[in-house]
């Protein structure tokens, strides 16, 4: 698997994670087949949140990959605190409190990447400042992002906070792609012209924040997959047809266009299939050409001014 730099840090990755949100759904058996086949193909940044099964998908991994001190240093663990029952939380004592709670559940000292999940609209820069510079120091977190947050959001984060935000983790796919949209169709009268998240991909690009597409399969807010989908059946034709010329499957397609955005982009998958995963990690080694991705973002449904 090819890696990258996380953000600015030191941290070096994968270029694809793999998402654990719906790992509770598999049995004992297939979860640690899943896991160590993950390990196996050399997609060891695996990412959690605190919310995911109400904890139990934490605790699902962490017996499924049988973790000790050994196996821990041959991955990357990734988790989000925030979401709380009807609200956001970034108060000093929620983050400190989530990520205790991570860590015991996990089996582990430390995370390598602790993200603040959704926008907190009552947040106050000092204590997460406060909470991030106790998890530093003690070791617990070694590199912290945010997720869901526009330009703004990070600057007044950062206007407290002293370690540098390495990843943004955003909604993004083929068919959800506003954020690009938004950049090719500057100063047109237009839908796609709207600017709906404060310019947050060149934001990231000029700020070394890495952005992590989650659902990269996902059409809407979990409406479903576009993949094999008749509501889409132009942007299927398309790329089965660049498929077909790689001799690797739409899976694939579908990882290597996010990966082909010089943002250098680290996509989030979700499957638990491990067929589909050793697909999205095939994407790696798949380079588009500048043709064959506007030929995808054009058969989406986005025009080209």
């Amino acid at each position: 698997m090819r890696t990258m730099r996380l953000g600015t840090g030191t941290l070096e990755v994968p270029v694809v994670a793999v998402g654990c949100m719906r790992i509770r759904s598999l049995s004992k058996a297939e979860a640690e087949r899943f896991v160590h086949t993950s390990l196996e193909l050399g997609a060891n940044f695996f990412d959690h949140a605190d919310i995911y099964g109400g904890g139990r998908c934490e605790e699902i991994f962490a017996d499924a990959v049988h973790m000790n001190n050994d196996i821990r240093e041959r991955m990357i663990l990734q988790s989000k605190c925030g979401i709380r029952k009807g609200m956001f939380d970034f108060s000093k004592q929620h983050i400190l409190e989530s990520v205790d709670g991570s860590l015991r559940r996990l089996k582990t000292d430390y995370l390598d990447v602790l993200l603040l999940h959704r926008p907190d609209a009552l947040v106050e820069p000092e204590e997460v400042a406060e909470a991030f510079d106790q998890l530093e120091s003690s070791g617990k977190v070694r590199h912290f992002g945010v997720s869901n947050q526009n330009p703004m959001q990070i600057q007044l984060l950062q206007k407290s906070v002293k370690q540098p935000i390495v990843a943004n983790q955003l909604q993004l796919s083929i068919t959800n792609a506003t954020m690009i949209s938004a950049g090719i169709n500057v100063n047109m009268e237009n839908a796609a012209a709207v600017n709906r998240d404060g310019g947050v991909l060149d934001f990231c690009r000029l700020h070394g924040i890495t952005i992590q597409p989650w659902s990269p399969f996902q059409y809407g807010f979990f409406k479903g997959v576009f993949l094999g989908n008749d509501k889409f059946p132009e942007l299927n034709a398309k790329i089965d047809e660049i498929a077909a010329r790689y001799g690797v499957s739409n899976t694939t397609i579908t990882i290597a266009w996010l990966l082909r955005h010089p943002a250098k982009m680290q996509p989030v998958t979700g499957t638990m299939n491990v067929g589909r995963l050793r697909d999205c990690v095939k994407a790696s080694e798949v380079q588009l050409t500048r043709e064959e991705w506007y030929e995808i973002y054009r058969a989406a449904g986005n025009a080209l001014p």
